[in-house]
């Protein structure tokens, strides 16, 4: 008797393990509390693979997107200009008749990040008297000034907010025999980097192209770094223009972080082309010049400018190993920014510069922040 009561229960054990697991759909991108705008990539998954669907729609807001009756379960969808909230929606029909439903909900931002003349955009890092990285402070700990006017802040995103972030690494004949060690203390920048924060990763050579897109996963991104390989010259001010184009898409936090070893040979743009940009971009640079690229002066003077006027940071290190630690502090950097936004009291467009500064009040923090922008007509 107890013999054939152990053996039900395996029978019965064993039937609940060969069970085939219940089929889902889930929504990976954009993920629950996000913000998104402009070109947006829906993406799900249905569980487990292979399963017969027939068909799967995306809808936003009530609106259809799109259908796919294959994998994979994809589409783009322009979710416009301002960072507001959307209710995304995936339904998958299967061959049984029966459907699987997910639906995920993205926020809206306290700052309406859309390009607008009459709003400028600053973002802004915050260092205590130690030069330790400030967190947590609100809207109304800052002041704003504009030619040493007085501005409201009226938007503003703290810095646990997501960010959108665009990093180009010189690939050129030149980084050869430092490749192992700029691979790695790039994979690991990545590797800190959150994954709800898209990263677009560029390459440039005698060219600038994409190695992963911003909507790859996490480890996508490390496994193309490993594809990298050096050849070819060094087409610097044509990354930074790329880099820039590919972050004004977008809204919201930004930054662009660069690396380089050398001067720039080959780039269609200029110096001077890479300047103007800046004057009129709000998205910070963050530079990093490794052997020959920190000791040629014209290239330093670009850098210190680029960095300088964008609100971010420009960093020199002779020796590939100090790599990892400065990838560090600009990760570490980029976490910890804010996002500020004033509409000027004198507004006119006529081509001159305007010098910005923010202070925390009340405090002798220190406050890096763009210094400044052009009021293009």
């Amino acid at each position: 008797m107890r013999a054939r009561s152990l053996a039900a229960l395996l029978a019965l054990v064993g039937g609940a393990a060969l069970a085939a697991p219940a089929p889902s759909l889930r929504i990976e991108e954009p993920a629950p509390g996000r913000y998104v705008s402009g070109l947006v990539t829906l993406r799900a998954r249905i569980e487990p693979e292979g399963l017969p669907v027939l068909r799967l729609a995306f809808s936003a807001d009530g609106h259809p997107v799109c259908a796919r009756e294959a994998p994979p379960w994809e589409c783009a969808w322009d979710a416009g200009l301002d960072v507001v909230a959307h209710n995304i929606r995936a339904v998958a029909v299967l061959t049984d008749g029966s459907r699987l439903v997910d639906s995920v909900r993205t926020e809206a931002a306290s700052f309406a990040p859309a390009v607008d003349v009459e709003v400028v955009q600053v973002a802004a890092t915050v260092s205590d008297e130690k030069g330790r990285l400030v967190k947590g402070l609100g809207r109304g700990a800052f002041r704003v000034f504009e030619d040493e006017r007085p501005q409201e802040v009226t938007h503003f995103i703290g810095a646990d907010a997501e960010r959108e972030l665009a990093v180009a690494v010189d690939m050129s004949g030149s980084m050869e025999p430092a490749m192992a060690k700029c691979r790695a203390a790039v994979k690991g920048f990545l590797a800190s980097i959150r994954p709800v924060d898209p990263v677009t990763l560029l390459a440039f050579n005698d060219s600038v192209f994409t190695v992963s897109r911003r909507e790859a996963a996490p480890e996508a991104r490390l496994r193309a770094v490993d594809r990298l390989r050096a050849w070819g010259s060094t087409a610097f001010y044509d990354a930074v223009l790329r880099g820039l184009d590919l972050l004004e898409r977008h809204r919201g936090r930004r930054a662009l972080v660069l690396f380089t070893d050398g001067e720039d040979m080959v780039s269609r743009a200029t110096a001077q082309d890479v300047q103007r940009r800046i004057e009129v971009s709000a998205a910070p640079v963050y530079v990093v010049a490794q052997g020959k690229g920190m000791r040629e002066p014209g290239l330093k003077r670009v850098l210190d400018r680029v960095a300088g006027v964008s609100g971010g940071r420009a960093f020199y290190t002779d020796r590939v190993e100090e790599l990892d630690g400065v990838f560090a502090e600009i990760g570490e950097d980029i976490a910890s920014q804010y996002l500020l936004a004033y509409a000027p009291t004198e507004l006119v467009r006529d081509g001159g510069w305007r010098t910005i500064r923010v202070e925390v009040a009340g405090t002798k923090d220190t406050v890096r922040a763009r210094q400044g922008y052009r009021a293009s007509a």
